[in-house]
């Protein structure tokens, strides 16, 4: 069982498009970075935030509460990618439209330290599931949105779209 994910997935190993995510996340155990990641998701998303919470820094923007949203909505559909591919379900998975997603979920009308307890929960999620999987299973691959994936490469995206995503707080939102 892998208590840790050392290696950076190859390019060959996710569509190019993925590479803006995997490429912010450092060399290292991916299992220690994913859990060092709660601590600055806590205090950029966290209660300091909540003044912020229905802020849209342009029209058609997403709300702070939408953006915690999309994370818990995208690492879950990360992880159960990585879950059916470790277990070598070989059926294709379908793309999701985050754009479609987050107005059906109304994530505005819920208090934002819910929203950040069951993103913290996911991440605890993910984290046990990655320690939990057999170290053959990482390079296991499968299709999601009409792409090849390897398992490896989907457990790294959530760690580099969470980056992308705290930056943007940072500098959209005046969070964290």
């Amino acid at each position: 069982m892998p208590a840790s994910v050392p290696d950076r997935p190859a390019p060959d190993e996710y569509a190019p498009y993925y590479a803006r995510y995997i490429n912010r996340v450092p060399t290292g155990d991916l299992v220690a970075l994913l859990a060092a990641q709660v601590a600055t998701f806590r205090t950029t998303f966290g209660a300091a935030a909540e003044p912020r919470a229905g802020f849209r820094y342009a029209p058609g923007k997403w709300s702070l509460r939408e953006v915690i949203g999309h994370l818990i909505d995208t690492e879950r559909v990360f992880t159960f990618r990585a879950i059916s591919f470790a277990r070598g379900d070989q059926h294709p998975l379908p793309s999701f439209d985050q754009d479609a997603w987050v107005p059906l979920a109304h994530f505005d009308a819920r208090p934002l330290d819910s929203l950040v307890e069951e993103w913290s929960m996911q991440r605890a999620a993910t984290i046990a599931m990655v320690r939990g999987l057999p170290d053959d299973a990482l390079l296991r691959r499968g299709i999601a949105s009409d792409v090849s994936f390897t398992v490896r490469a989907l457990l790294h995206i959530p760690h580099g779209h969470l980056e992308y995503h705290v930056e943007h707080a940072r500098t959209h939102y005046g969070v964290g």
